[in-house]
């Protein structure tokens, strides 16, 4: 295997590809007004005998934040080497990095995070998180849904719960992802049909972004489009006369109208015009894909945009490990994400976003024969900041050899069911899913009034 093929795949065989087009696809394939009258299509959807369905619909109180950022470390971070080092473990444990001090007394990260280190004190990190499943796609569906994977149910990401029970504005994609997570599953809508998969964007050379699917063609003005508005609705008009009782044309005019709320509205368009930004915000983030998505994150939540995924990837380092980290994978976490935190804050956009760093797993506190670490669930670490969580507050500990947690321990279904709690969603809502079985949010998580401020 080539170096470049090495890059874009993990150990299991999977291929990056970096970034997904905008509208084109979603994860099956659907284009804008596709994916409208399919969202139109669950909604109205006849369960039990006809009802119509009344789980899933909103339901939000004490609501803490508005919208997520999810920076996602695709591959398994080694968190052990980043937010908690080992410097009184044995060399065959503790690696090449030495600890720093953060802005929170006690607290260290590794030495290559030292702008995160300086900003510690408005994010809360949790050293005690775990689970079971140390492979690349399970591990991600666990982590980005909050529920176990199940053989015979695919449940939603928390993006695509997002997209369904919180309110956003007209003519603005509710839920927006940066790459592709882990296998075809991961980061999709699960249950709840394709109506709440992501709007996924595509991201070229030097950090441009290429946005397809919620803007129109450079030929087609809106005025224009507005033209063929009226000549489509005269033909439709002379065809609704001949039919009788049939809601198809006013269903199909429903999701048309949608679609174009999204043309027509310039909202989301702008967002993605980052040249817009001042010099020195952009060269902040960095000219790198991960650094303009992390951008385009925050100026997707300005425009009202709930639940956003960037992705770095690259993080399946079972063979030099400390290489990988020192000169590709930290500096890039540590300049994007501390900047995305302080932009956010300045902006006094922190308190109402929940910023949330994680992977699919952890990886091995012993080092093996190739200066690498593998595959290992049973302890890891992640930073939340913002939406009401604690700053400057590290949660939880890892033993003496961090093979497991030693205090606190946190499943990613009790952090879900937190963040759902903190957006005012009940965790424990009963959705429906496609054949009509009521199915909790977040079936085992237990909201953790400890990690909140």
């Amino acid at each position: 295997m080539s170096r470049r093929e090495r890059w874009f795949s993990d150990c299991e065989g999977f291929h990056r590809r970096d970034f997904l087009k905008v509208g084109s696809a979603g994860l099956l394939g659907l284009n804008l007004v596709d994916l409208l009258r399919a969202e139109a299509a669950a909604s109205e959807s006849k369960l039990d005998g006809g009802t119509v369905s009344d789980l899933n619909q909103p339901t939000r109180s004490g609501t803490k934040a508005r919208s997520v950022i999810m920076v996602w470390l695709a591959g398994g971070p080694a968190t052990i080497d980043m937010w908690d080092p080992r410097p009184d473990a044995p060399d065959t444990i503790r690696g090449e990095f030495r600890p720093i001090e953060t802005a929170v007394p006690g607290l260290s990260f590794a030495e290559h995070l030292p702008r995160i280190a300086q900003i510690a004190d408005r994010t809360t990190v949790i050293r005690s998180m775990h689970h079971t499943i140390a492979a690349h796609e399970l591990g991600t569906q666990y982590m980005t849904t909050g529920n176990k994977p199940n053989p015979a149910l695919v449940y939603p990401a928390m993006g695509s719960i997002g997209a369904m029970m919180l309110d956003t504005p007209v003519g603005v994609p509710p839920y927006v992802t940066f790459q592709q997570l882990r296998g075809g599953q991961a980061g999709g809508a699960g249950y709840l049909g394709p109506a709440y998969n992501p709007f996924p964007v595509e991201a070229g050379g030097g950090g441009r972004l290429r946005v397809r699917g919620v803007s129109l063609p450079k030929e087609l003005t809106v005025t224009q489009l507005n033209n063929r508005e009226k000549l489509r609705d005269t033909f439709d008009r002379r065809f609704r006369a001949m039919e009788e009782g049939v809601d198809v044309a006013a269903g199909l005019d429903r999701f048309h109208t949608q679609a174009l709320d999204i043309l027509r509205n310039d909202r989301t368009q702008k967002a993605f015009q980052l040249e817009s930004e001042p010099a020195n915000v952009r060269e902040a983030y960095g000219p790198t894909p991960f650094g303009q998505s992390a951008l385009a994150a925050r100026r997707l939540i300005e425009a009202g945009v709930r639940f956003v995924t960037v992705s770095l990837g690259g993080w399946d380092t079972h063979r030099d490990n400390f290489v990988a980290l020192r000169t590709r994978l930290l500096p890039q976490v540590d300049k994007v994400l501390s900047t995305l935190i302080v932009d956010l804050d300045r902006r006094g956009l922190l308190d109402e976003t929940i910023v949330y760093c994680a992977g699919e797993f952890g990886r091995t506190p012993n080092i093996n024969k190739t200066a690498g670490r593998d595959h290992w669930a049973r302890s890891m670490s992640v930073v939340v900041a913002g939406g009401g969580f604690k700053r400057g507050y590290a949660h939880g500990t890892t033993q003496t050899d961090g093979m497991a947690p030693a205090t606190d321990p946190v499943s990613p279904a009790d952090l879900a069911a937190t963040m759902f709690r903190q957006l005012g969603i009940d965790p424990h809502k009963e959705l429906q899913t496609n054949n009509g079985r009521p199915m909790q949010i977040v079936r085992d998580g237990t909201i953790m009034p400890e990690l909140l401020g």
